[in-house]
């Protein structure tokens, strides 16, 4: 036991927040709480934002499958271009896919890392093109603090408070090879 929390505290101290198996019983536990706050997945779509956001709600889909016994539609919706910093901002476009009608569904976006709220809003008025959804909720990995908007997350896997300057870089076996949080100082 000593051997495993003095390695727990070595990975910390070289910035490791989460492990891939950290990661795997915050998604567990994501997908419980959705599950109950919403009274199961009926009329329940979860939609990723690129890049991280997407890979974590298929993770999330696939667990309420096991949960409540039923496929929940899951998508990506890229809101790049509805970006108030786009013209400072030019990041990477990715295909949006949301073959469903998310009309009158509850719809959970899905992304890595909550900081500023501004990717949050971009995805908020993306959402506006697709229809009009009963409720949209948030779920994310990382709540590192910091918002510019008045937008909060109801569903959290870990809370990091951070100080501006510092990083918080998510690895994700389907886009980088491996899981993994990581907190990087200047």
């Amino acid at each position: 036991m000593a051997d495993q929390n003095d390695k727990r505290q070595t990975e910390r101290e070289a910035g490791l927040l989460m492990d891939g198996g950290d990661i795997a019983r915050v998604l567990r536990r994501l997908s419980h709480e959705i599950a109950e706050r919403n009274r199961g997945a009926q009329d329940l779509v979860l939609i990723g934002i690129p890049a991280h956001g997407v890979p974590l709600a298929q993770r999330l889909a696939t667990h309420l499958r096991d949960i409540e016994g039923h496929d929940v539609p899951c998508g990506a919706l890229d809101v790049a271009l509805y970006r108030d910093d786009f013209s400072t901002h030019r990041a990477a476009l990715h295909p949006s896919r949301v073959p469903f009608d998310i009309s009158g569904k509850i719809v959970v976006l899905v992304d890595d890392v909550l900081f500023t709220g501004r990717t949050i809003r971009a995805a908020l008025d993306a959402l506006n093109d697709l229809g009009r959804p009963a409720a949209v909720r948030l779920a994310v990995l990382i709540d590192r603090g910091h918002r510019e908007l008045p937008i909060r997350a109801d569903f959290v896997g870990k809370n990091v408070p951070t100080s501006r300057d510092e990083q918080i870089t998510v690895l994700l076996h389907e886009t980088d090879g491996e899981d993994a949080v990581r907190l990087e100082k200047p």
